[in-house]
């Protein structure tokens, strides 16, 4: 049997794919998605549709049987659950879920110095901590983010794909969970099937790393709380503390000038996601997020 494993075909994206191929039992091949996003680097990310622009197309080389598996960033879901006949089936690994600086650390850069970023959440939690910095938009793969770095005083990327492309030597410096709260399952890799295929759903579910998925389904209910996605300045992380998985979140105003910070602490990560979100929109969240929507 060989399982065909769909992705994007960035080279993180591949080494992903790679990654997971390497674990499971079976013989594998690559079936590369150009996804409408990929095709289209210098067009904002809100201008493509937003969340999950980067999984949608995917999952259709699932849907069309031209696949057996996808792996995605986890990052890159949609808060909602995956389309009718498709099953999120593992988590198999997460790597550092923290965003570096590229260019410079954070102190040392001066008031009104650019840092280039397609993130509204990376934005607003940089501008509440260094109100005087100015914003560039930047996109595409990290090889082409690396070359525009230069024309920056510094660029925000994932440590993780940095991590996984052996390039974390170019990292300044690894932001702090206190100063960015990482994207929802940043880090992380998704792995999705058809639900009637029971022979590659017990493949993949050997892969999965229970650990791994108990955290990300936490980010993963807060961020369903909030009906949102990469057009949110919002960000989760959950980490184990014993039994206990600790979850901290944040949702902010685009500009920076309002954060608000939470953490709650549980064994039902569904439960433990939606309790940090009533928390957060009981006590101004509600009003950030209508600000934010276009």
């Amino acid at each position: 049997m060989t399982v065909r494993i769909a992705t994007r075909g960035t080279p993180l994206a591949r080494w992903q794919a790679e990654r997971v191929a390497s674990k499971i039992a079976a013989d594998t091949e690559l079936v590369v998605v150009t996804t409408t996003g990929d095709a289209r680097p210098d067009t904002p990310i809100h201008d493509l549709g937003g969340t999950g622009m980067f999984v949608k197309e995917v999952e259709q080389a699932l849907l069309d049987g031209r696949a057996d598996v996808a792996v995605h960033s986890a990052k890159d879901l949609p808060s909602q659950p995956p389309p009718d006949g498709i099953l999120l089936a593992a988590f198999p690994e997460r790597a550092d879920a923290r965003d570096a600086l590229v260019g410079s650390s954070l102190a040392a850069l001066a008031p009104g110095a650019t840092v280039a970023t397609g993130s509204v959440r990376r934005r607003a939690q940089l501008a509440a901590v260094h109100p005087a910095l100015e914003f560039a938009e930047l996109r595409g793969s990290i090889a082409t983010r690396l070359e525009k770095a230069s024309g920056f005083d510094a660029i925000v990327v994932a440590a993780a794909a940095l991590e996984r492309l052996g390039l974390l030597d170019h990292a300044d410096e690894l932001l702090p969970t206190s100063v960015m709260v990482p994207q929802v399952g940043q880090g992380a890799l998704a792995v999705e099937c058809r639900a009637d295929d029971d022979t590659t759903l017990e493949l993949v579910s050997a892969i999965n790393d229970p650990a791994v998925a108990r955290a990300v389904s936490a980010e993963r209910a807060f961020l369903a709380g909030l009906a949102g996605g990469c057009d949110l300045p919002c960000g989760a992380l959950a980490v184990h503390d014993g039994d206990d998985l600790v979850l901290q979140g944040v949702i902010a105003s685009l500009d920076g000038r309002t954060v608000l910070r939470g953490n709650e602490r549980g064994n039902d990560p569904e439960h433990l996601g939606r309790l940090l979100v009533r928390e957060l929109l009981d006590h101004g969240g509600q009003d950030l997020i209508e600000q934010a929507r276009p």
